[in-house]
């Protein structure tokens, strides 16, 4: 010791000062701590809460209560220092969380007092929160015990983000910044009423902006990026446009982060990338429903307040390894039984089974409830429409407010639009070019496969199943034979009246693909955005799941009605090749 004494003390004379020998002896007697963090996320839970899949009915192995379960473990040796994430969207999905959005909405939202239950510390917001609408979003963020992260959504009056744009959090004298960002894409999407006063900026733009503004203020020793959006699609490809999903995009373009938490996509997955400086940015999704979780460790050594070395290590893991946490499942039991009651609830009969496989293959009972429904409610003679789920039942026999989310999934407006016949044709022509397969001989698939797809959205398909539209009210057929673009010949109505591809008809749309999803009415038709809010001539203020509700209700007995107007063709190929795919897809 007084040797070094001897040696600060010379140092300090020979630079003249003091002071500089007395900051030498202290950083000589300051030790390196090491710090062991742990960092885990969740996203896309979709109202998977408990052990029940509301859904589906039964035990489902994955959800909060199994979370749950893994945090409490984990903290009896970590404590604070494992810090809980959520990502997003898990204000919709199952039909308990639609009861406390809608129906129950007095009190606290009992998913705010979930996550506050399971210690979470910062979350974002997701597109399918904001779906649920100023009113139940804006009053679930204030609830929340912990920060709601989005900085990418910009108050339009103030021109500031209308979330808290990141989060900081210390432990142990290590200090972990969270940015936390949105899919831009959601004006395609939604309806303004649901959005009405944002906007929302490009990701990487974003993430350009508020990186260095931590890096000087807040001085972290990491950076998390939180956000909700897919991957790397590049779904808007002009140069400029805001892509849908850019999680791994910003983590390659913009220096800075060390992990990137992301979802959206539904897509289990743990990888590296390397960003414009050579660093390595570990990225992680956790897929959808609970039914796994990201878990990054993180070991940081410090002296005084200089980082000396961070090592991070990550993995997506199974929650279906985990067993319930009974207590998680006590505390919201009153909760879940007010849900069961919702959904159990008698609204009318059905006559006849309705099952969502058959929609892929040609027109189905399935399909054609919902495009009356929509033909219905709006007088509109046509109706467009796609599947919203791939293998929902829905046996003859005692019809519930439960099985109405296994006949429509999401809670879409319905628009009326006026589009030509050539708008309509063009339309249907990109989704068949998604779904079915160009065959060249009586071997061939029928549709467009990928076997290999394991996401959530995929399931089996090249293309998104959702974006797989349909029309009622016009008999036309699909030749699968043609190229890309010539595939759609449209007859006439149903009725026999003359179709007329100059003509303007009133057609009836969900919001969805009303706003520009799936790039149907876009790249298909060829209308621009502001051309396609033109031609929006009226919207329902509620979701059609409340009509498909209010109908049977009033009808009691529901037989499904059978709207044979569209076929693949040859069918001497088609049929076949539809009956492989069938087995390709669902087995026997």
């Amino acid at each position: 010791m007084k040797k070094r004494f001897k040696e600060g003390l010379l140092l300090g004379l020979a630079c003249g000062s003091l002071a500089a020998a007395a900051f030498y002896l202290q950083s000589c007697s300051v030790e390196e701590k090491t710090v062991h963090l742990q960092l885990v996320e969740t996203s896309d839970v979709h109202g998977a809460f408990y052990d029940y899949d509301f859904r589906n009915g039964g035990v489902q192995h994955a959800g909060l209560s199994r979370i749950s379960s893994y945090l409490k473990e984990n903290r009896d040796t970590l404590g604070d220092r494992l810090i809980f994430m959520d990502n997003g969207d898990i204000l919709q999905g199952q039909s308990e969380v639609y009861f406390f959005n809608y129906m129950d909405s007095e009190e606290i939202h009992p998913t705010a007092k979930m996550l506050e239950y399971l210690g979470c510390q910062v979350a974002s917001a997701g597109n399918h929160d904001i779906e649920t609408g100023h009113a139940v979003y804006d009053k679930f963020f204030s609830q929340c015990k912990h920060p709601v992260l989005g900085a990418n959504i910009i108050d339009k009056k103030t021109g500031k983000p209308y979330l808290k744009p990141y989060a900081v959090l210390d432990r142990e004298g290590v200090k972990i910044a969270v940015l936390g960002m949105i899919s831009p894409a959601i004006p395609k999407w939604l309806p303004e009423v649901l959005w009405e006063g944002l906007e929302f900026q490009d990701m990487r733009e974003c993430a350009k902006q508020w990186i260095p503004v931590i890096q000087k203020e807040e001085k972290p020793d990491i950076i998390v990026g939180l956000f909700h959006s897919g991957a790397d699609s590049l779904a808007d490809t002009d140069e400029g446009a805001a892509l849908e999903d850019a999680s791994v995009i910003v983590a390659q373009e913009v220096p800075g982060f060390d992990v990137v938490f992301y979802g959206h996509d539904h897509t289990n997955l743990c990888k590296e990338v390397t960003n414009s400086e050579g660093k390595k940015v570990l990225c992680l999704n956790p897929a959808n429903e609970g039914r796994y979780l990201s878990v990054v460790d993180i070991q940081v050594t410090k002296k005084g307040n200089s980082l000396v070395s961070k090592e991070i290590k990550g993995d997506v893991k199974d929650m279906k390894d985990y067993t319930v946490d009974a207590d998680f499942e006590k505390t919201f039991a009153p909760d879940k039984s007010r849900a069961m009651d919702f959904i159990s609830e008698k609204i009318g009969t059905l006559t006849e089974q309705l099952d969502s496989k058959d929609v892929f293959f040609g027109p189905s009972k399935f399909m054609s409830l919902i495009h009356k429904l929509q033909m219905d409610i709006t007088g509109a003679p046509v109706s467009i429409t796609a599947p919203l789920s791939l293998s929902s039942v829905i046996p003859a026999g005692e019809l519930t407010v439960g099985d109405m989310f296994n006949v429509y999934r999401f809670e879409n407006y319905l628009y009326t639009m006026k589009l030509t016949g050539k708008m309509i044709r063009d339309e249907l022509e990109m989704s068949y070019d998604m779904w079915a397969n160009k065959m060249s001989s009586p071997a061939d698939d029928l549709l467009l496969l990928n076997k290999d797809a394991a996401d959530d959205q995929h399931l089996g398909f090249k293309n998104f199943y959702f974006n797989f539209d349909s029309a009622a009210g016009i008999n036309y057929t699909v030749d699968v034979t043609k190229p890309k673009g010539e595939r759609i010949t449209i007859q006439s109505f149903t009725d026999g009246t003359p179709f007329d591809l100059e003509k303007e008809y009133e057609v009836a749309i969900n919001s969805y693909r009303g706003n520009g999803g799936g790039d149907l009415l876009t790249k298909g038709s060829g209308l621009s955005k502001d051309e396609i809010n033109k031609r929006i001539v009226k919207s329902t203020d509620k979701d059609l799941r409340f009509y498909l509700i209010k109908l049977i209700q009033e009808q009691k007995t529901i037989t499904p009605p059978t709207m044979d107007n569209w076929k693949f063709i040859p069918e001497e190929w088609t049929q076949p090749a539809a009956a492989r795919n069938r087995k390709d897809l669902f087995g026997k």
